[in-house]
């Protein structure tokens, strides 16, 4: 799968509880049709066999999309559902670990919440670094908070590009106009939504209107 940090520009990250009624799959491919660059499966209440089948199941529809498919956590999942990556969280297998079992052609993404857990992520081999919380989160309540400077000192202390996470909507993504993120993962923002197609195409839209901005300055 080819990736490069135009993949991070949108990056959905799942979450079975906002469903209502609809498949996991159905969600991803509406937000497919939305224009995500790049999903992560997270689903932490499925077993093993039930998160591969899920993997293997949406890792079809990516494919036909030409989108990468990233397993939260786990490589055993990845590597059964022969998803495009994997991103590691500091409780996590190491990214070297990770590189070691998956390969060096799959992608490899590292939390980072620290100046130093960026730079070693990259020393080990990560593709790309993912950091917050800025606003909070509803699917991580626990998560440590870090402000927009240190996100932009985390970014700018490696060379591979970063990602923001966690409680981001429409309603507060323009605080990261003038950062030095390359992309934005959300969570509710679009599968909380009735129309998933159409929140993804706004928030789009607002992302591409914020790294354009960036470049400029």
């Amino acid at each position: 799968m080819y990736f490069n940090e135009k993949s991070l520009m949108l990056y959905a990250i799942t979450d079975c509880s906002w469903l209502n009624g609809r498949t996991l799959a159905k969600q991803v491919e509406e937000a497919l049709i939305g224009g995500i660059t790049m999903i992560q499966l997270r689903e932490k209440a499925l077993s093993i066999p039930e998160f591969i089948a899920e993997a293997k199941m949406i890792r079809q529809i990516t494919k036909e999309y030409g989108v990468p498919l990233i397993i939260n956590d786990n490589v055993e999942v990845a590597i059964a559902s022969n998803a495009d990556g994997v991103h590691v969280g500091q409780n996590d297998v190491s990214v070297i670990e990770a590189r070691t079992m998956l390969g060096k052609e799959k992608i490899i993404g590292a939390t980072a919440k620290t100046v130093r857990q960026a730079r070693m992520a990259e020393e080990q081999g990560a593709d790309y670094i993912g950091s917050g919380t800025v606003f909070g989160s509803d699917t991580k309540t626990n998560a440590i908070k870090i402000t927009i400077e240190q996100l932009n000192e985390i970014a700018s202390s490696v060379t591979i590009p970063t990602v923001v996470v966690g409680g981001i909507s429409k309603d507060n993504i323009n605080k990261f106009y003038g950062s030095n993120i390359k992309g934005v993962a959300v969570v509710s923002a679009i599968f909380a939504c009735d129309n998933i197609a159409r929140a993804t195409r706004d928030l789009y839209q607002d992302v591409e209107t914020i790294l354009q901005g960036n470049k400029q300055e």
